[in-house]
């Protein structure tokens, strides 16, 4: 049951496990979904279709239209991973990675959230000074998903000489992005950092313009602006300062996996990409390893993490979403860690173990 004590029955989950680790990881996290169904009663339909490099070996393209046409009637999806070097001769178009590409544009995912945080279990385990960490790092990067360079005009030379890309952002699609970066800020610390350009690029004075004119709609609400490469510094120099970094796409990109790092394993990081009507797809913030493919060493908790975001962001399982996170911090304290996460003392379990033992913790959870 909901907060509401509503039972949520035939939701759909089209669940895209992908290339590389994807199958491995993706079905620990459909095991701990499952035991969400089992100790609060719910019941959702899961349907499994094919995307990226594995897509292209199997239809000759990596978004084939069933599968698009699947998130699209589906509430939710949950994604694995795509792409690796065995694909890595295709045209630009036909890349694994434009799979992403098409489904955000596709299923209109203009919002990117993703968070890092420091487990307490895991401080050991960044890279920073313990003194840098001491206090705990818990941000909140949301990212524009659908504009700026990535989506703007790519054009060569006829020579081959130069190059064009260009980056575009309307006043509206600021807005909406910035909306909800004030709205998650509500619920967290109060503070938003946007992060931009303003000094050299356009697109980042209409940004930095619109961004402080939805700041004055969140009186509650701090608000500041950095530069990106001022962000870059200050992440690895202080990022105990952030709270929620609001910042376009191509700046997110960077540094949200720069966040990830502080963490101690980008394992750990989950993310939502969301449109205003609550729809999301859910995938871990890391690439397909195809080099440790099917060996069973795969960090399955970023997966696991996004399932909790779903459960959270779309569903409005909060309860549940909560249940999902205390079985993987509780896994953690009781010493058990994937080969990335290794420590002295840890006891080093596989992919499938550690979705076993989360999948333990959240059955033994009492509604």
């Amino acid at each position: 049951m909901n907060e509401n004590g509503i039972t949520v029955r035939n939701k759909k989950i089209a669940v895209l496990p992908g290339d590389g680790i994807g199958p491995e990881i993706v079905r620990e996290a459909l095991k701990v979904l499952k035991a969400v169904e089992q100790v609060f009663g719910h019941r959702f339909d899961t349907g499994t279709y094919p995307v990226g490099g594995c897509a292209h070996d199997l239809c000759g393209s990596c978004l084939p239209e069933e599968t698009l046409e699947a998130c699209k009637c589906a509430d939710a999806v949950l994604l694995g991973a795509v792409g690796g070097p065995k694909w890595d001769a295709l045209p630009g178009e036909e890349r694994p990675e434009r799979a992403l590409l098409g489904l955000r544009g596709g299923l209109g995912l203009f919002a990117n959230l993703r968070p890092a945080k420091i487990w307490p279990s895991l401080k050991g385990a960044s890279p920073l000074k313990p003194e840098i960490v001491s206090g705990g790092i818990d941000i909140l990067v949301v990212r524009e998903l659908t504009g700026g360079i990535y989506f703007g005009a790519h054009r060569r030379s006829a020579d081959g000489k130069s190059a064009c890309d260009e980056m575009v952002y309307s006043d509206s699609e600021v807005e909406r992005i910035a909306k909800v970066a004030f709205e998650c800020a509500k619920s967290r610390g109060k503070k938003v950092t946007s992060v931009d350009k303003a000094n050299v690029l356009e697109s980042s004075r209409l940004w930095r313009a619109i961004v402080g004119r939805v700041s004055k709609e969140y009186p509650d609400v701090v608000l500041d602006h950095m530069y990106v490469d001022n962000a870059a510094m200050q992440l690895v120099r202080d990022p105990a300062r952030f709270d929620v970094l609001l910042t376009e796409n191509m700046f997110g990109d960077i540094l949200s996996d720069e966040a990830s790092q502080i963490t101690g394993s980008i394992g750990m990081l989950p993310s939502a990409s969301l449109r205003l009507d609550g729809f999301g797809m859910y995938e871990p913030i890391h690439g397909s390893a195809p080099d440790i493919a099917g060996k069973n060493i795969a960090n399955p908790l970023a997966t696991i993490l996004s399932v909790a975001m779903m459960l959270r962001s779309t569903f409005s399982l909060h309860r549940e979403a909560d249940a999902v996170e205390e079985a993987v911090s509780k896994v953690l304290d009781s010493g058990l860690r994937t080969s990335d996460l290794a420590a002295p003392g840890a006891s080093i379990v596989g992919t499938a173990q550690m979705g076993d033992a989360v999948t333990e913790a959240v059955l033994k959870m009492v509604k």
